[in-house]
């Protein structure tokens, strides 16, 4: 019986590079699995799924997904869902659909809070209906778990107010532990030059 998994973790937890993997396995036993993404995700170019560590590979953007028939998706073994934090609610919820009335089972990878610490839609949405959680972890610059999402501006501090969507990775984000976010301290090494 298929099933809906949320994935989450915070920035640099190999998100991407673990959906990217989950489809190389399928494809390695023999099936096809169909990478998605929110169109409004640019950073990596038109219809690809990029990893920070250099993995690749294409996709269709979830309004495409969408337009296909059930006959067409019934073609794919897995449906895995890369960026799924800035999926709306009916986008979720038709992927739920994907699962209980079409028997596909579809993986979302994503974000689970914004570097205010705030649910994303998507991740909202996911939390309350997906049918398995887990969590993608990372550490933070002091060794502990990395759980919460830091933006950073060109000057290296961190900033709590803006827009919850900003895009970007390396660049504007880094993943801390609760104290470290609570408190903005990106770490003795950290340089923005680094980034």
């Amino acid at each position: 019986m298929a099933q809906l998994y949320f994935k989450y973790g915070a920035m640099g937890s190999s998100k991407s590079a673990n959906a990217l993997m989950a489809r190389f396995n399928y494809e390695e036993r023999g099936q096809n699995a169909l990478m998605v993404k929110p169109q409004i995700d640019t950073r990596d170019g038109d219809h690809m799924v990029y990893s920070r560590i250099g993995l690749k590979y294409p996709c269709v953007y979830f309004h495409e997904l969408q337009a296909m028939s059930e006959e067409d998706l019934q073609k794919y073994a897995c449906i895995i869902v890369d960026e799924a934090q800035f999926l709306n609610r009916d986008e979720v919820y038709y992927l739920a659909h994907l699962v209980d009335d079409c028997d596909i089972p579809v993986i979302c990878y994503g974000l689970r809070a914004d570097f205010r610490g705030e649910l994303f839609p998507g991740s909202y949405h996911l939390l309350v209906l997906a049918d398995k959680l887990e969590e993608v972890k990372t550490i933070c610059w002091c060794g502990k778990k990395a759980a919460f999402n830091a933006r950073f501006d060109e000057t290296g501090h961190v900033v709590k107010e803006g827009a919850q969507v900003v895009l970007g990775a390396n660049d504007k984000y880094i993943g801390l532990c609760r104290r470290h976010w609570m408190s903005g301290d990106l770490g003795p090494d950290f340089s923005v030059s680094k980034t």
